[in-house]
C-alpha cells in the first residue's frame, strides 16, 4: 500500500488516499493553540503530504477558529486544486450570540459553507460533512440541504461525522428513497483504545455504502509511545487540561499501550506505525486521518503503509484492546446462534464484510 494508491469512498466514484491529512493543528488560535503549528510548519507538512501522493485534505470551520481553512486557502492557491479532495465540516457555533450560527439546520449549513468557501478561496468543496449531531435537526432537513448544495455546484459529496448510527441510517435511507444526494462518508473516532464504532458503524457503513474515515487513530498521541504510566513524556495535547479531561489515561489503556509496544518491538516499527496500520486494516475503514504537527512526524506515520500486521500480532492487539460486550450485542455472539437457527451454524453470514477498495493510480 502507498499514499498514491487511491480507494473509492463509500458507494461513490470519489477516490481518496488511505491516509487523509488532518489540519486541526494548522494555526495557534483557539483551544488547540498550545500544540498548534505555525504557518511555515503547516505548509511543510502540507507540501510533504502532497509530494508523497496524498490527495485527501480534512479541515473544519471550527479548527483554530477558521485559521486552518484560511491557511489551506493560501496553500491550495499554489497547487492544482482539482487534484485535491477537499473536506470541511460545519456544526459548531463560533459567534456565540446567534442561535442560528450553530447546529445542523439548513440556515447554518449554508451560512457556514459560504464562510468556509471564502476562507478556502475555492468555489466548491469535494466533501462536506455535518461535524457533530445537534440532537435537534431532522435527518431529512440535513439531506435535503446537502442535495441542494450539490445541485448548486458548491459541494460534490456529503457525509456525517460523530452522529448516532440510527441517525446515519435514517439519513441514508431517506436519501435513497427520495433519489437525493447519498451519504458517502462517516467520519468517526477509531483506535485501539476507542473501538465503540464496531458494534454498529462497521456493518452500517459496508451495508449502506458509506466509507469510514477514522479520526484520532493514535488516541490523542497516547498510542505514539510518547506517554508512559511512569509519567514520562510531555508536551502533547494529553498534557493540557483539555487533554486530561478526555480521560484516556486509564489502566485499561496502559495495558493496550504495553501490548502495542511489544508488537512494535517485534516488527521493528514505531508504535504509531503499528497503531495506524491496525486501524487501516479494520472493516469499513477507507481512510485514516493523520494529525501531524511536524514533517518528521508525518514521515513516520506514512511508513505505516509499508507493512501489514501478521495474523498472530493482529490477534494480540485485538485481544488486548477488546471492548467489553454490551446489550444487545451479547445476544448476537456465536454462543447464541445455534439456538437461533436450531442447529450448529457452519456458514454464518459475514457481519463485517471487507470494504470495497479499488486502486486507481
Amino acid at each position: 500500500m502507498s499514499l498514491d494508491q487511491y480507494y473509492l469512498l463509500g458507494r461513490s466514484g470519489l477516490r481518496v488516499s488511505p491516509f487523509a491529512l488532518g489540519t486541526m493543528t494548522f494555526g495557534t488560535d483557539g483551544p488547540y493553540g498550545t500544540w498548534g503549528s505555525s504557518k511555515q510548519t503547516a505548509r511543510a507538512v502540507f507540501d510533504r503530504y502532497l509530494a508523497a501522493g496524498g490527495n485527501f485534505i480534512d479541515t473544519a470551520d471550527l479548527y483554530t477558529r477558521g485559521t486552518s481553512e484560511s491557511m489551506l486557502g493560501e496553500f491550495i492557491a499554489d497547487v492544482d486544486r482539482d487534484r485535491l479532495v477537499l473536506t470541511t465540516k460545519y456544526s459548531y457555533n463560533l459567534s456565540g450570540g446567534d442561535p442560528n450560527a450553530g447546529g445542523n439546520g439548513r440556515k447554518n449549513m449554508i451560512r457556514a459553507l459560504e464562510a468556509s468557501l471564502r476562507r478556502l478561496k475555492t468555489d466548491y468543496v469535494d466533501l462536506y460533512l455535518l461535524h457533530t449531531w445537534d440532537r435537534i435537526t431532522p435527518a431529512e432537513e440535513v439531506v435535503r440541504a446537502f442535495d441542494d448544495l450539490v445541485r448548486a455546484g458548491k459541494i460534490r459529496h456529503a457525509g456525517l461525522s460523530d452522529v448516532p448510527a440510527w441517525y446515519a441510517a435514517r439519513a441514508q435511507t431517506w436519501a435513497e428513497a427520495h433519489a437525493l444526494t447519498p451519504i458517502v462518508n462517516l467520519q468517526l473516532q477509531y483506535s485501539l483504545v476507542e473501538r465503540g464504532i464496531e458494534a454498529e458503524f462497521s456493518s452500517l457503513a459496508t451495508g449502506l455504502g458509506m466509507g469510514i474515515t477514522a479520526w484520532s487513530p493514535l488516541a490523542g498521541g497516547l498510542l505514539s509511545g510518547k506517554y508512559r504510566p511512569s509519567g514520562e513524556g510531555s508536551g502533547g495535547r494529553l498534557d493540557t487540561e483539555m487533554g486530561r479531561a478526555l480521560g484516556v489515561l486509564t489502566e485499561r489503556n496502559w495495558n493496550i499501550v504495553a501490548a502495542l509496544d511489544g508488537v512494535a518491538r517485534e516488527l521493528g516499527r514505531s508504535m504509531a506505525q503499528v497503531a495506524l496500520q491496525w486501524v487501516l486494516s479494520r472493516p469499513g475503514v477507507t481512510s485514516v486521518i493523520l494529525g501531524a504537527t511536524r514533517p518528521e512526524q508525518l514521515e513516520d506515520n506514512l511508513a505505516a503503509l509499508e507493512f501489514s500486521l501478521p495474523p498472530e500480532l493482529q490477534r494480540r492487539l485485538d485481544e488486548a484492546s477488546a471492548p467489553p460486550a454490551t446489550t444487545p450485542y451479547t445476544m448476537f455472539s456465536d454462543g447464541y446462534q445455534p439456538m437461533v437457527h436450531g442447529a450448529a451454524v457452519s456458514d454464518r453470514h459475514p457481519t463485517h464484510a471487507p470494504p470495497i477498495r479499488v486502486a486507481a493510480r
